[in-house]
C-alpha cells in the first residue's frame, strides 16, 4: 500500500479519459472542494498515463472504463498495475451496471463509479476512504504502556 499523503499536502489525482471535456467537468467539481486540497492532472490514454506515472507521484487514478484502443478496464488497469502503481484506482463509466463490472477487484480496481455520481461529497468520501484513512484515536495502539 502507498504511504499516506501528509495532512497539508495536496492529493494528486490522475484523470485518464479520452474526452478532455470530461476532465474539464471534473476539474470544476474538484474546484468546489475546500478540504482536502486536490491537484488534478490529465492523461488522454493509458500510454500517456504510464508516462506521467514515470515522472510524477499520484495518490489516486480515476480511469475511464473505455479507452481506445483498449476494450475496457480489464485491459487498462493491469497495465497501470504492471507499471508499479499501487495506489487506488477507480473506474468511472456512464454505465457501471454491466455484469463484467462485478469482477472489478480481480483486475486491480479499488472501486467503480458512474460519471453521473461524481460530486463534491463523493470525491471527499473517495479521498477519505482510499487516500487518507484517518483511524480514530481510540483504535490506535498505545505502545507506551
Amino acid at each position: 500500500m502507498k504511504p499516506e499523503t501528509a495532512r497539508g499536502e495536496a492529493v494528486k489525482i490522475l484523470f485518464v479519459d479520452d474526452e478532455f471535456i470530461e476532465f474539464r467537468s471534473l476539474k470544476k467539481t474538484v474546484a468546489a472542494l475546500t478540504e482536502p486540497k486536490v491537484e488534478m492532472d490529465y492523461a488522454q490514454s493509458v500510454s500517456d498515463a504510464l508516462a506521467k506515472l514515470n515522472s510524477d507521484r499520484f495518490d489516486l487514478i480515476l480511469l475511464d472504463n473505455r479507452l481506445l484502443p483498449n476494450a475496457d478496464f480489464r485491459e487498462t488497469v493491469p497495465k497501470l498495475r504492471a507499471a508499479s502503481f499501487t495506489g487506488p484506482i477507480g473506474v468511472i463509466s456512464m454505465d457501471v451496471s454491466g455484469s463484467y463490472f462485478q469482477q472489478f477487484q480481480d483486475y486491480g480496481v479499488d472501486f467503480r463509479i458512474g460519471k453521473d455520481e461524481i460530486d463534491v461529497e463523493t470525491l471527499q468520501h473517495i479521498i477519505r476512504e482510499y487516500v487518507r484513512y484517518d483511524m480514530p484515536d481510540v483504535w490506535k495502539d498505545d505502545y507506551n504502556i
